[in-house]
């Protein structure tokens, strides 16, 4: 039992979905309309990508970009924009929460021994970077997979909607990073592990499996099967690295918004909601429950999809809970010697909010609400 309660107060986002899910079947019963509302394309398509990118983050793939990116960079200053930038680039790929688990600890360990502040800077830059960078993508973050693999959006949506406010983000997050002290630092890149051959070939191989799924040119569930069999067979001990709780989340948020969608008096407040400001609603939301349910939450009460796509994704800026990706930042920074939690939560805040007025003064030019 003590167990149980360890692993539901860890994983706090899970045990809040759950509770949710449950506390539904009290407003409508659970029927066919559970089943049909768990978007199974989803949930393969998730598998396939995260194991994938389990697999090419454990052989060492991203810790080799990450020393190439650095390994001829010799001021503080100059790592920190190379992190900023592969942060940015590497979440459009392999999503903002593997670019973070990723980066930030070769952050941590580049950067030991530099002042606090100029390492809360780096941390919180490469956050901002992380959720702002994967909203190009339709595999950048679970919530843009979601609006993919649903149909609701198509593939060149997401760079065609995303791209001017991708381009002012990068270009604000160098200049950023002048806050960071141009002090010298040696010896940046550090030893990294060969690529294994058979685990490099395998993950290759699944790699344009899963894009193939991504593309739609093979079903999802096609995918995911050849994932598991490939893994299960030739490196199976990957799977327990695999985030299989961030799946059950979405089950049990795809279970909540199935009965809230057949509960008449709640869904007619959330269409009234949705059809005076998508995109304001989406952001605001998301400060209070995280970008990722808030897209699952309210993508059924609008038609409005790539305002809706938008609010989720500037959403991921503001408050710490606003992006998974974030809390998994401040996590790491936290468990980190010497970390100064106070003070990441006066940059963090103070950055997001910052960066999160500039991009609403440009859809606000651009008429996004």
């Amino acid at each position: 039992m003590s167990k149980l309660l360890a692993f539901f107060k860890k994983e706090i986002v899970f045990t809040v979905a759950l509770i949710a899910a449950l506390l539904s079947f009290l407003m409508v019963p659970p029927g066919m309309h559970t089943l049909q509302g768990i978007d199974t394309t989803t949930l393969f398509m998730l598998f396939a990508l995260m194991t994938v990118v389990a697999g090419l983050r454990a052989i060492g793939l991203f810790d080799k970009l990450g020393a190439a990116m650095t390994g001829r960079i010799s001021t503080l200053r100059g790592l920190t924009l190379a992190l900023v930038i592969a942060c940015f680039f590497l979440s459009m790929v392999a999503t903002n929460d593997v670019a973070l688990i990723t980066l930030v600890p070769f952050t941590l360990l580049l950067m030991k021994g530099a002042p606090g502040r100029d390492v809360i800077l780096a941390v919180v830059l490469e956050t901002i970077a992380a959720n702002l960078g994967s909203m190009v993508t339709p595999i950048g973050n679970p919530q843009n997979l979601y609006l993919y693999s649903s149909g609701q959006l198509q593939l060149m949506d997401f760079p065609r909607l995303t791209w001017p406010y991708a381009l002012l983000s990068l270009v604000l997050l160098a200049l950023m990073t002048g806050l960071i002290s141009p002090a010298k630092v040696e010896g940046l890149a550090g030893e990294t592990k060969a690529i294994p051959r058979k685990q490099g070939t395998l993950y290759a191989v699944l790699a344009v499996i899963a894009l193939l799924a991504v593309a739609k040119v093979i079903p999802a569930w096609a995918a995911a099967l050849c994932v598991l069999a490939g893994v299960a067979v030739l490196d199976r001990g990957i799977l327990r690295q695999v985030d299989f709780v961030l799946l059950g989340t979405f089950v049990c948020f795809f279970v909540f918004v199935a009965s809230i969608k057949e509960y008449a008096p709640v869904r007619t407040w959330l269409e009234g909601l949705m059809a005076q400001s998508p995109m304001l609603v989406s952001l605001l939301t998301s400060q209070v429950i995280s970008n990722v349910p808030a897209c699952l939450l309210l993508s059924p009460f609008t038609a409005d999809v790539p305002a809706l796509m938008l609010g989720v994704n500037l959403g991921g800026l503001g408050t710490l809970v606003a992006s998974l990706a974030s809390l998994i930042s401040f996590k790491l920074y936290g468990a980190a010697e010497g970390a100064k939690k106070g003070s990441f939560m006066l940059w963090f805040t103070g950055l997001n909010a910052g960066m999160l007025a500039v991009l609403l003064v440009l859809a606000k030019l651009l008429g996004a609400f």
